[in-house]
C-alpha cells in the first residue's frame, strides 16, 4: 500500500515493489503537488487519487526515474539482455558490470548526463586502465563499455525511465586500424604441404578453412548432416562456443546471413569421406565409452572439441616449423583477399564469409578492395589507351 508524506507544499508518494537480487527492498516514489486554488477536499481527494494511480502503476511495472543507474542496469541484464542477447554477447556485458558500476553506478538515469559518460570513457584510453598490463584498455574494450551503457540507457527509453540516451553524445577515442595480418599464398602451398604429415582431423579443419573462411566456432559446429556429399555442398547451421559458466554449448549462427552453404572441391570431400570413415572406427572401438554428438570435430570419446585447442594446436605447430604464426582468423581474411584478388566483388564476398551487410566487408577489407579497384581501373586504362592507338595509326 502507498504510503505519503507532506514535504512543504507537496507531497512524496511512496511504494514498496518488493526486493531486488541483493535482498534490498525497492521502493517506487513519485512527488505530487496540488495548485493553490485547490481546497483542503480537493487535496485530500485528489492526493488519494493519485496514490492509487501510482500504486497500480508500480504493481505493472513502473519504474521511477529517480531509479540508479546499478539497480535499473541489473533489471536490464535479467529482463532484456539474458533472453535477447547471445550468450557470448551476455556474459562479456557481465564481466563490464564492475568498471561501469563503480563510475556511474551510484548515480540516478535522469541526472547522468553525456559528460559525465565522456569522463569515464576518457579514463579508459589513459595508461593504468588496463589492470593487468598497465596500458590503456584496447579501442574495441573501450567501445564495449561504451556499448554495455548505451544498450541499458536504450531500454530505458523505450520503458520510460530516460528521456534519451546520453550515449549518443558521447565521442569515443580515435581508433587506428592495425593491419591485418594475412598468410600469403606461398605461405598457405607450404602450409598445406606441411599439413599432410599431421593428424587427419587437423588436415580436416585447417582445409576446410582455408577453403571455405568459416569462422572457427562455425567449423566446430558442423555436423556430418551438414554435408551434401553428392554435390560437394557444407551448410552452416550453427555455432560450438563456450563460456566458463556453460562450457561449450551449441548455439545459432551469429547472424541469419551467417547460415549459408559453400561447395569445395572433390579433393577436400574425399580428405572428410577418409575422416568419417576414421572417426567411425574410433566410435566403434569405444564402444558404450563414445558421447555421439554427431559433431566432426570432437575429442578423444565423441564430445564436440573445445574451442581453443585448433589455436593452440596451430601455435605448436608454427613453432615445429618455424612457420609464421597470425593466429586461425588469419586464414579466413586470406580467404577473402584470395577472393577479392580474383576479382569477386564485395557482395558476393559478404555472403561468402556470412556477414549480415556488404558495409561489414567493406570496412573490414577496404585496403584490399580498394586495390582490387585501381587494377580494375589500371586494366579499363590500358584497354582505352587512346594516346597508344593514336601512335599506331600515325605509324601506320
Amino acid at each position: 500500500m502507498a504510503t505519503i508524506q507532506k514535504r512543504g507544499n507537496s507531497y512524496s508518494i511512496r511504494v514498496s515493489c518488493g526486493y531486488d537480487t541483493k535482498g534490498r527492498q525497492v521502493i517506487q516514489s513519485m512527488t505530487w503537488k496540488p495548485e493553490p486554488t485547490m481546497t483542503p477536499r480537493q487535496v485530500e481527494k485528489e492526493l488519494n487519487r493519485q496514490a492509487v494511480m501510482f500504486e497500480e502503476q508500480c504493481l505493472k511495472g513502473y519504474q521511477s526515474k529517480a531509479i540508479k543507474f546499478e539497480e535499473f542496469a541489473e533489471q536490464w541484464f535479467e529482463e532484456y539482455a539474458k533472453p535477447n542477447l547471445r550468450n557470448t554477447t551476455y556474459e562479456r556485458m557481465l564481466q563490464l558490470r564492475g568498471r561501469v558500476y563503480a563510475a556511474i553506478g551510484h548515480l540516478r538515469m535522469d541526472k547522468i548526463t553525456p559528460r559525465q559518460i565522456q569522463a569515464f570513457v576518457n579514463t579508459l584510453s589513459k595508461d593504468g586502465a588496463n589492470e593487468r598490463t598497465g596500458k590503456p584498455l584496447a579501442p574495441k574494450t573501450i567501445r564495449h563499455n561504451l556499448s554495455l551503457i548505451s544498450d541499458v540507457f536504450s531500454y530505458a527509453v523505450k520503458v520510460g525511465v530516460a528521456a534519451d540516451n546520453p550515449c549518443s553524445k558521447v565521442t569515443l577515442p580515435k581508433d587506428t586500424p592495425k593491419e591485418k595480418k594475412i598468410y600469403t599464398r606461398e605461405e598457405v602451398e607450404r602450409f598445406l604441404t606441411l599439413l599432410n604429415s599431421e593428424p587427419l582431423k587437423y588436415r580436416v579443419f585447417f582445409n576446410l578453412l582455408i577453403y571455405s573462411g568459416f569462422r572457427r566456432g562455425e567449423l566446430l559446429g558442423l555436423e556430418w548432416k551438414d554435408i551434401d556429399w553428392d554435390n560437394c555442398v557444407i551448410s552452416v547451421r550453427r555455432t560450438s562456443n563456450y563460456t566458463p559458466k556453460k562450457g561449450i554449448y551449441t548455439d545459432t549462427t551469429k547472424t541469419k546471413k551467417s547460415q549459408r552453404s559453400m561447395k569445395f572441391p572433390k579433393e577436400v570431400i574425399d580428405l572428410l569421406r577418409t575422416f568419417k570413415s576414421e572417426q567411425y572406427s574410433e566410435k566403434e572401438r569405444l564402444g558404450t565409452k563414445w558421447q555421439d554428438h554427431d559433431r566432426l570435430f570432437v575429442k578423444y570419446d565423441g564430445r564436440p572439441m573445445n574451442n581453443n585447442t585448433p589455436y593452440f594446436w596451430f601455435n605448436e605447430f608454427c613453432k615445429a616449423h618455424n612457420f609464421r604464426f597470425c593466429d586461425i582468423h588469419s586464414l579466413r581474411h586470406f580467404y577473402a583477399s584470395a577472393l577479392i584478388n580474383e576479382g569477386v566483388d564485395a557482395a558476393a564476398v559478404s555472403g561468402a564469409l556470412g556477414h549480415s551487410v556488404v558495409s561489414t566487408t567493406s570496412n573490414v577489407y577496404c585496403h584490399m578492395l580498394q586495390e582490387a579497384r585501381a587494377k580494375v581501373s589500371e586494366a579499363v586504362s590500358n584497354a582505352l589507351d587512346f594516346n597508344r592507338n593514336k601512335d599506331t595509326k600515325n605509324s601506320a
